[in-house]
């Protein structure tokens, strides 16, 4: 998460100040200790990546310590009007610094005392590690609010006091507190565990790599080249905006950073094209949002995910990939819509040619296929990010600005700082993912979800996607899809599988070594999987076999490549649903900055955002219930093809226009027709038959827009 500051937008924007982190000035001597410190460290993390052979544990510590220090002096207390206010808290945050860095000398000097005392705490481990998680929760507050430390207070808590008064299924006899700081300080399952070793391996390196990039030259490159390669087209600025988000997200860790790079160059674009400017900053909004979900990077997700399901990072980038196209594809819908309603079909932007630009700037692209190639041949994604940045220092001897030692500098120094409070919120998070695994309440919360569902798919995607948006407005998107996953990607997984079950059954294809489960339940009921059966009788049948044979009968069933696939589904539902508190009212900041840029009311801002970011709701249904993860190459690309002329139907539907105003009559068929494209379990017939309606009705509305255009020209004339 980028620290934003007011420099980013114009001073004209009071809106902008919804989401601007307190900072101190530049130029002072604190500034001067936190560039040095950030460059000290990123060098350090470069070598933990590379040659480092400490325990875990430690380098989890020492990644703390480091930015909880570079956090308390980059991030304030509170923000002080008066000189000795301004002192007092100084002096406050750096023994809050240095208080962080004895803690993380404390675990690695005292670890192995503990142990031998018998795992009982002295006094001196009860302060060292209530302050951990003091200084945990404080950093927490200062960059995100005080939501994330009042969860992690109320789940701490529950563990040891209040979980054992709560009747029914959340009750928790409980922990003494004493095992409680154990396993959140001194082992390897809380705030230094497994989400704070994905912190300073994958995503520190991508965001460094993110940061190189961007000192190099490379992000005013993709805007050009955005700017060429979508500028001519009808609505140009618009799709330039979708392509330089697009490209920028690629490497980019934040919405919100994405949003205020590239929206000062695209909003006003946008707006000189014609478009209105709501609209403009609800498309960057929508834009920057989905640069989330695009490889390599994908806003941490893609090694969180990876972490999570076990399934290799490059083989999750690969199925995530033309998801993120479908995305960017049905902003750029909305686009194509609003540019011929708003008449801003001929405006072109004033961009050099393409080839002019790509050879000045192909140089820039090298980092990015040295990254690909390298994943690709099998090299873990650290060791790639520390090869790629080592070839964006290299490639920028080629442009005007070669890099030199003051450009390095300033790129590790930049990393460390872009790192510090996505390092915090993920350190603070690990706390609530500790709570759940000691409590086994992730268990408790799926079963749940599972019961309120009734078994019925579509509404526990709704539930899921409530919790998200709720969420969402208290934790950034990182940490939502973390929170998330662990409490309800076991549910949908299950559900998601057992729904492949039922077509089986229903259509007489289960597995011989299945039906023996079913012939220890009940012999004559079994009888019947011989032949084909209606769904109601399948879920009936089905119903028989108890929950503990439940996960049994799936590994019969379905092959276990097809149950990583489901697996990998759910929780790409999760990651893309925990998007939508990006550009869903009433807080969305990716909607705020940019509207802080286009001078538009946040919160109308928000639900534009939100109504163009559709897609955000219904790729998760196709990875839900179709093959587009998972299916073979023929099943995934029919998915898309179909979606992608399904989702511009469903656009239609929404605006009530495509090349012209459609009534009310076309405006149902248009959304009937997108249903039948993206219909569960396609069927190439109906699929054919909701694209020809399609077609016809986008070619009846491009003859009345040329009609209207003859009109209006002959009376011109």
């Amino acid at each position: 998460m980028s620290t934003i500051t007011s420099e980013t937008a114009s001073d004209s924007t009071p809106n902008f100040e919804k989401i601007e982190l307190p900072s101190r000035p530049e130029g002072t001597l604190t500034a001067r200790f936190i560039y040095w410190a950030g460059v000290v460290f990123a060098l350090l993390h470069i070598y933990f990546n590379t040659l480092g052979t400490l325990p875990e544990l430690w380098v989890s510590a020492i990644h703390f310590s480091g930015f909880a220090l570079i956090c308390s002096l980059m991030v304030p207390m509170r923000k002080c009007q008066t000189e000795a206010g301004q002192r007092l808290t100084l002096f406050l945050d750096i023994l809050i610094g240095i208080a962080a860095i004895f803690c993380c000398l404390y675990l690695i000097g005292f670890e192995d005392a503990l142990y031998e005392r018998g795992v009982k705490f002295s006094q001196w481990d009860w302060v060292f590690s209530l302050c951990a998680i003091f200084i945990a929760l404080e950093m927490a507050r200062r960059t995100t609010g005080w939501f994330i430390p009042a969860m992690i207070v109320t789940a701490l808590t529950y563990v040891f006091w209040w979980g054992q008064y709560v009747d029914g299924v959340f009750n928790f006899p409980g922990l003494s507190l004493e095992t409680v700081l154990f396993r959140s300080y001194f082992s390897s399952e809380g705030m230094f565990g497994q989400i704070a070793r994905i912190s300073w391996t994958y995503v520190f390196m991508f965001i460094l790599f993110g940061a190189f990039l961007v000192k190099s030259g490379a992000g005013d490159f993709i805007i050009e080249l955005s700017r060429c390669a979508a500028g001519r087209f009808i609505g140009g600025p618009g799709f330039v905006a979708v392509l330089g988000s697009g490209l920028m997200g690629s490497v980019s860790g934040s919405a919100v950073a994405n949003t205020v790079s590239t929206g000062v160059i695209t909003i006003p674009l946008m707006r000189k094209a014609g478009f209105p400017a709501k609209f403009a900053a609800g498309v960057e909004a929508a834009a920057s949002t989905g640069g989330q979900l695009m490889p390599p990077v994908m806003g941490a997700g893609a090694f969180i995910m990876a972490s999570y399901t076990q399934i290799p990072y490059v083989e999750i980038i690969g199925i995530a990939a033309l998801p993120a196209l479908l995305y960017f594809l049905s902003v750029g819908f909305f686009v194509r819509v609003e540019a011929m309603r708003s008449h801003a079909t001929l405006v072109e932007t004033e961009a050099r040619p393409i080839g002019e630009v790509f050879k000045e700037g192909w140089h820039y692209l090298l980092p990015l296929v040295v990254l690909v190639g390298l994943l690709i041949y099998g090299f873990t994604p650290t060791y790639a990010a520390g090869i790629a940045i080592i070839s964006v220092i290299v490639s920028s001897w080629l442009s005007k600005n070669p890099m030199g030692m003051q450009e390095i500098f300033d790129a590790l120094a930049q990393g460390s700082k872009n790192m510090a409070t996505t390092a915090m919120l993920l350190i603070a998070v690990g706390l609530v993912v500790n709570v759940v695994a000691m409590t086994g309440i992730g268990n408790t919360f799926s079963l749940m979800v599972s019961d309120w569902a009734g078994g019925s798919l579509l509404i526990t995607l709704v539930l899921v996607a409530l919790a998200s948006l709720v969420l969402g407005m208290g934790l950034p998107v990182t940490a939502s899809y973390i929170v998330l996953a662990t409490l309800s990607a076991p549910a949908l997984y299950t559900l998601m599988a057992e729904t492949q079950l039922l077509d089986m059954i229903a259509t007489g294809t289960l597995p011989e070594a299945a039906k023996s489960i079913f012939l220890l339940v009940d012999a004559e009921q079994a009888k019947l999987l011989s032949s084909p059966m209606s769904e109601m009788a399948a879920q009936q049948l089905l119903s028989l076999v108890p929950d503990d044979f439940t996960g049994q009968l799936l590994e019969m069933a379905i092959d276990p490549q097809a149950l990583t696939m489901i697996l990998l589904s759910a929780h790409m539902i999760i990651f893309w649903l925990s998007q939508d508190s990006n550009v869903t009212p009433p807080v969305c900041l990716t909607a705020f900055a940019a509207a802080a840029i286009a001078k538009t009311p946040p919160m109308a801002t928000g639900f534009m955002a939100w109504k163009i970011a559709k897609g955000l709701y219904i790729v998760p249904l196709l990875f839900a219930y179709t093959g587009f993860i998972g299916g073979s190459l023929t099943e995934v690309l029919s998915v898309f093809f179909f979606s992608v002329f399904g989702i511009y139907a469903l656009v239609g539907f929404v605006e009530g226009y495509l090349e012209a105003p459609i009534n009310i009559g076309l405006r149902l068929l248009s959304g009937l027709s997108g249903l039948a494209m993206m219909w569960p379990h396609q069927q190439l017939l109906i699929s054919l038959a909701g694209l020809l309606v399609f077609i016809g009705i986008f070619a009846y509305s491009r003859k009345v827009f040329n009609n209207t255009a003859s009109t209006e020209n002959a009376l011109t004339s």
